[in-house]
């Protein structure tokens, strides 16, 4: 018998018995992305946990509504004090195009990552500017209760106020002194009572281009104040698990919790479920340092994307190409690799890793290959069931999807040790090894086998990269007869090669 299923809670900040409110449904709220720019490699990460999560609990037997929304007005270039130019009308703005077409363009090429890495879409994908009535209704009953106020056309609410009856750091685990002491005083703040208040309602200035009607005049929703209403609309006042990075904790996350308990007296969620950082060879990524990358920077497959119109700019420009890296990887490789990490476990990204993770993966693929032609006997020499028992064991603590793979790679070694024929597998034990295999790898994994080339062009492409790879380290070593017979062999083919500064290109004669 398996053990129950635990998830550690940021909330108590401990480890407790999955319990869900009205099984065997479960509601889970994830924060999604704000789509002004490409999506990048840590809402990869924070999506990858919550599809194995959302997979696993599937898997288990729940009927899961998984609501992952799109934010499109509200989040403001300073995210923590509520000020500065709202993200996706900078973008609008910039690019002389409706803010519309900015959500539009880049939610192509989320979606398109989002496949490239088997994540499975959301029950239920709200944005943000199709639900203000929602949003407005939610803000008006905070300011009945008394925990906001109004000035100017902005309604902010009270956390001082809260403050005094409710516990505003339950999240973060840090007081409201502390967070006071640790908040800076900022221009264009005088409108507000206090240095912790947050905006649940903006003024529009008029050239601000996302702008609605409302009982306190013209403006927009604030950032915390969607995803309240949006989860409260789709999974009621209090439902079951609300995830997102940990770097929502402190700010976001922590006010959606006030703004729910203002509103309707309840923390929105049980169970708080965060992701880790990421860090690139043990630094963490950031744009100074400019060791942040996006997904089209390292996977391969990205160039269909370039080659059509919902292309965004930066995929039309990349493919897998990036400096930190020697090469691009398969998505299902990185998918892996990811899963190789706890998801509360901060992730380091290096060649080595990946590399690594590459070659494990095909290990994996192989070794599930190798199923279908094995023989079965009358007895097995290892014990399968308690290998499915430990693979169990390992997702219901906390979905520690890194030592149920350890688990599935004993069982490679059981499955190539058969293949062998240094052991033996009963056909009973062979169909529960084939099921246990199927069930984690592509079911709660969602991993799939890496798909051959099939386009002519791409394969010509890589067969050429290897053959001036070959090229270039002979002239390295001088030996400029190997050098001249593969240009000459080459010419034989109609493919033509051209040595400059910048390299060696080829061109193939029709």
């Amino acid at each position: 018998m398996e053990k129950e299923l635990v998830i550690y809670n940021t909330l108590s900040r401990k480890k407790e018995v999955f319990k869900p409110i009205s099984p065997p449904h479960i509601g889970m709220y994830v924060c999604g992305p704000t789509l002004y720019s490409d999506v990048h490699i840590g809402n990869c990460r924070t999506f990858t946990s919550f599809d194995i999560m959302y997979r696993y609990l599937m898997h288990i037997g729940y009927k899961v509504r998984y609501v992952r929304n799109i934010t499109d007005v509200g989040h403001l270039e300073d995210e923590v004090a509520g000020i500065g130019e709202d993200r996706i009308s900078k973008q609008a703005r910039l690019k002389k195009l409706e803010p519309m077409e900015i959500v539009q363009r880049y939610a192509f090429g989320f979606r398109e990552v989002m496949s490239l890495l088997n994540i499975l879409p959301p029950s239920i994908e709200p944005i943000a500017s199709g639900h203000i009535p929602e949003q407005i209704e939610m803000t008006q009953k905070i300011v009945e209760e008394g925990f906001a106020y109004v000035k100017d056309g902005n309604v902010y609410f009270d956390v001082e106020k809260f403050s005094k009856n409710h516990n505003y750091g339950i999240l973060s685990g840090r007081s409201l002194d502390d967070q006071l002491n640790n908040t800076r005083e900022l221009e264009g703040q005088e409108k507000k009572r206090g240095r912790l208040d947050f905006a649940l309602w903006k003024n529009a200035k008029p050239e601000h281009i996302m702008r609605w009607h409302s009982p306190w005049g013209v403006g927009f929703p604030g950032w915390h104040i969607e995803c309240s209403a949006m989860s409260q609309k789709y999974l009621g006042k209090t439902f079951d698990i609300h995830g997102g990075g940990m770097d929502l904790i402190p700010t976001h996350h922590t006010n959606e919790i006030a703004q729910s308990v203002g509103c309707c007296g309840a923390t929105p969620a049980r169970y708080w479920v965060h992701t880790n950082m990421l860090t690139l060879n043990g630094q963490k990524m950031s744009r100074s340092l400019g060791n942040v990358f996006l997904p089209v920077e390292l996977f391969t497959g990205m160039k269909l994307a370039a080659d059509s119109s919902s292309a965004t700019p930066s995929q039309a420009k990349l493919d897998g190409k990036h400096p930190l890296f020697e090469k691009a990887y398969n998505p299902m490789a990185v998918r892996f690799f990811m899963l190789q990490s706890h998801y509360r476990s901060t992730l380091d990204f290096s060649n080595e890793a990946l590399s690594a993770s590459e070659k494990g993966f095909s290990r994996l693929m192989s070794a599930i290959k190798t199923l279908d032609k094995i023989k079965v006997s009358e007895k097995s020499d290892s014990d399968i069931k308690a290998l499915k028992q430990k693979c169990y064991e390992a997702m219901n603590d906390d979905f520690n999807s890194p030592v149920a793979i350890a688990q599935l790679f004993d069982g490679v070694k059981i499955i190539n040790s058969v293949a062998d024929g240094k052991e033996k597998i009963s056909e009973e034990d062979l169909h529960l090894l084939k099921k246990l295999f199927h069930d984690f790898v592509f079911d709660i994994f969602g991993l799939k086998p890496e798909e051959k080339v099939t386009d002519n062009n791409q394969l010509m492409n890589e067969v050429m990269k290897a053959v001036i790879n070959i090229r270039s380290q002979v002239r390295t070593k001088k030996d400029f007869a190997t050098s001249d017979l593969i240009r000459d062999e080459l010419a034989k083919a109609k493919i033509s090669i051209k040595d400059t500064k910048e390299g060696t290109s080829w061109n193939h004669e029709e």
